[in-house]
């Protein structure tokens, strides 16, 4: 007998980034690595919900988030599978609007190299001083900043997924010893210890990088609050690789402006785009990188296909699914 055909229906937005648009080419490519898992397939790619409804009515699996989400069951009555090609899902929460029965996935997995990379830049950025060096460059002015090897130093990553993962390990790259920080306490490699959340308060004031690297739920909204980075020594570093609203920006600016911090770099920020009048453009030892830490500019959909494939791969055995989001946890 035949292998059933898998009807899979690809959503793109031309809102978004070139980046996170899966064009026919690279879907072919895919494909054309994937060649027995693609012949499984019948697939459809659609722009801006053009084809979308008539799509829906056919497909098992969405590979996008589709814009309008009301009625989803009533308008995809065969939908068993739902992937985004992003990793945080916030914008999605709460699930309340999945079909019953359907399985929500995300991209876990498409970020760590081009993260890890990232995090090797900021952590030497923030310790030899960067922030400080570029500003007397802007005022012409020569100042000799020193700063001692960075081996040694200690990072302390909140959150221990696939980016949290990435800051430990080029943090053990660069000779630093690194704690973890994550929901549930277990140890997890390469950090050389990890703690509950309820153990942060007592672990801060040892870090001297205080890398942020949570999703966003309501449980991690602010969790580097105000309160707990006054219990952060002055010569640390804040870095923020996850969403902005898990870190009281406002607070950290005003502690980078008295000196009572040494810097920090943060690649994401809300809203997005920062608008030009916010004070954050101006707050001396502060990096603002445009939420680009950990997307690879070159193959970002690429690697995204390819573990869709590998999913796929499990989906078409009847295995647990990689990704799966847990509405309740909100990851």
């Amino acid at each position: 007998m035949a292998a059933r055909t898998i009807r899979v229906h690809i959503e793109n937005a031309r809102a978004k980034d070139a980046l996170f648009q899966i064009t026919p080419a690279q879907w072919d490519a895919a494909c054309a690595r994937h060649p027995a898992l693609a012949r499984r397939l019948e697939a459809s790619l659609g722009w801006d919900e053009d084809i979308l409804e008539g799509a829906l009515k056919e497909a098992e699996i969405v590979i996008g988030v589709p814009a309008r989400r009301e009625r989803l069951a009533e308008r995809a009555p065969r939908l068993k599978w739902l992937h985004t090609t992003l990793a945080g899902v916030d914008a999605y929460l709460p699930l309340d609007w999945l079909p019953p029965g359907a399985i929500f996935t995300n991209n876990r997995g498409a970020h760590g190299m081009k993260a890890e990379q990232f995090m090797r830049m900021a952590y030497t950025m923030l310790h030899t001083r960067m922030p400080e060096i570029l500003a007397d460059q802007r005022a012409r002015r020569w100042r000799q900043v020193f700063s001692p090897s960075l081996i040694g130093k200690t990072a302390l990553v909140v959150g221990l997924g696939d980016l949290g993962q990435a800051a430990a390990r080029a943090g053990k790259q660069l000779g630093l010893k690194v704690i973890g920080v994550s929901r549930t306490g277990k140890k997890v490699q390469p950090a050389d210890a990890v703690y509950a959340v309820t153990a942060l308060d007592r672990l801060l004031p040892r870090a001297d990088f205080v890398v942020m690297a949570v999703p966003l739920t309501p449980e991690t909204r602010h969790l580097l609050s105000r309160a707990r980075l006054d219990l952060m020594k002055p010569t640390a570093g804040v870095i923020n690789i996850a969403r902005a609203p898990v870190a009281d920006h406002e607070a950290l600016a005003e502690k980078l402006r008295r000196g009572d911090l040494a810097g920090a770099v943060l690649d994401v920020m809300e809203p997005e785009p920062l608008p030009p009048e916010s004070p954050l453009w101006d707050t001396p030892n502060l990096i603002i990188t445009p939420h680009i830490s950990c997307d690879d500019g070159e193959h970002y959909m690429d690697i995204t296909l390819d573990l869709w494939f590998e999913n796929l791969a499990r989906y078409l055995k009847n295995k647990p699914l990689k990704n799966r989001v847990d509405p309740r946890r909100g990851y």
